[in-house]
């Protein structure tokens, strides 16, 4: 499995996604997709996930993450070096990571900001409102990341060989 492939069907996705939200809704706009569950609310979020760094002037913020994204970059290409080809669900989760790194990067350089629109407004067995606006992007970066951890603490030859 080529991390390459998977990532730019990320960049892709995530990038279509935002075009669409950006030309068919207005800043602020929610639009119910499953009632009491989930909208899109078209939002630009300056910072990263959750905010971070949202109220950064940009002269600090922008560089900061170009940086960041360059460093994440570099630690994801050396590490998946080091990753045999059959070990699927590990190349697999890296494509998700840094597709969605360059997805929400592709946002900062052109924009300054990156499009958010995921809503999540209850989860109906607890009731609880997500209290954050999200992108697809930000969706693979969380997946990508819970296989590699769940892979590393549940996986016992994993943690005897030392990739997870």
């Amino acid at each position: 499995m080529k991390i390459k492939n998977i990532s730019i069907a990320v960049v892709l996705l995530d990038q279509l996604s935002k075009y669409l939200v950006v030309h068919f809704c207005n800043r602020g706009q929610s639009i119910i997709v499953l009632k009491n569950i989930l909208s899109f609310t078209y939002i630009d979020n300056p910072g990263a996930a959750f905010g971070f760094m949202a109220e950064t002037q940009p002269w600090i913020r922008i560089p900061f993450f170009v940086l960041i994204t360059i460093g994440a970059g570099l630690i994801v290409y050396s590490y998946q070096r080091l990753i045999p080809r059959e070990k699927v669900w590990q190349r697999f989760s890296l494509g998700l990571i840094w597709g969605g790194a360059m997805g929400n990067f592709i946002d900062r350089v052109f924009y300054r900001q990156v499009v958010d629109f995921i809503d999540v407004e209850k989860i109906s067995f607890w009731n609880y409102h997500f209290p954050f606006i999200f992108n697809v992007a930000d969706s693979c970066i969380t997946v990508g990341l819970t296989i590699l951890i769940s892979i590393y603490v549940f996986d016992k030859s994993a943690q005897t060989e030392g990739l997870a």
